[in-house]
């Protein structure tokens, strides 16, 4: 009868998958991506896609996440990204499990979702992830060419606030670069890159796409919030070549980033229509 129960016992953990807490959307979103939604046992307040992740324990913000309710969710691995060094380096005082990624570049989104499939043990999963991100690049190949690209994020109707922009080490410049174009914005800064109207003048963008996945919740229009844009002597205005997209995912460096290059081809697509009508 013992033998049996330590069988039993010994059967149940060989299967029993792990207790992951995720520290942020992207990781959360691949986690579930790879069909391991089922074993996070905590996330943060903004983890909330797909939609079950809303209703998993929070242990924080980005800013605020709580050592204690980290604790109390017994993890047995925690994922999170690898820019708060101060709370990676609380984690692994408290003797935790915690592996860091990054997912800045298209290459680092990649390289994650590779990471933590041969963890949960998904490597064929994580390859189709992988997959369908390079297929979806191929498809924005030879659209356009040689235009200059102004990503927008989390736009404001008013140009007079600051503007923040998509710098030259993040996913967006790499996809603009596939593309064979190139991002308006240049710097070698790692920073944040944040500009005001005159700079965007300066920059005259050929074309501008304005991240904006709250804009319904806010209660603004397309066309408000394109007015502004439109009113500037730049040649995106000009040319009518102003864009909103208005998805969550459109921020998110996750799998999902798919989603966005699709998004994005449809952009170019109207915008070399435009040049034959």
């Amino acid at each position: 009868m013992k033998s049996l129960l330590l069988t039993i016992f010994f059967t149940i953990n060989l299967f029993a998958g792990e207790r992951i807490i995720t520290l942020s959307p992207s990781i959360n979103e691949i986690v579930f991506a790879l069909g391991n939604g089922k074993d996070i046992v905590a996330n943060t307040e903004y983890c909330n896609y797909p939609e079950e992740s809303k209703k998993i324990p929070k242990i924080g913000g980005y800013a605020n996440v709580s050592l204690e309710k980290m604790l109390i969710a017994k993890p047995t691995l925690i994922l999170a990204q690898n820019y708060d060094k101060e709370l990676i380096s609380n984690i692994k005082k408290l003797n935790l499990n915690v592996k860091t990624f990054k997912t800045n570049n298209l290459e680092s989104i990649k390289n994650t979702i590779t990471s933590i499939g041969t963890l949960l043990n998904k490597e064929q999963k994580a390859k189709e992830l992988n997959e369908g991100i390079e297929n979806s690049l191929e498809n924005i190949k030879g659209i356009v060419a040689n235009k200059k690209i102004l990503v927008v994020i989390s736009p404001r109707e008013d140009l007079n606030k600051l503007i923040y922009v998509a710098g030259n080490n993040l996913y967006f410049n790499d996809i603009m670069k596939i593309s064979e174009n190139k991002n308006a914005y240049v710097s070698s800064s790692l920073s944040q890159p944040i500009v005001n109207v005159e700079k965007i003048i300066k920059m005259n963008p050929d074309i501008v796409i304005l991240l904006a996945p709250y804009i319904k919740e806010r209660g603004i229009s397309h066309f408000d919030m394109k007015k502004s844009w439109l009113g500037l002597p730049i040649n995106a205005a000009k040319e009518k070549r102003v864009y909103i997209i208005d998805k969550e995912y459109a921020g998110i460096p996750s799998n999902r980033v798919v989603h966005f290059i699709n998004d994005y081809r449809d952009i170019l697509l109207d915008v070399r229509n435009k040049q034959f009508y």
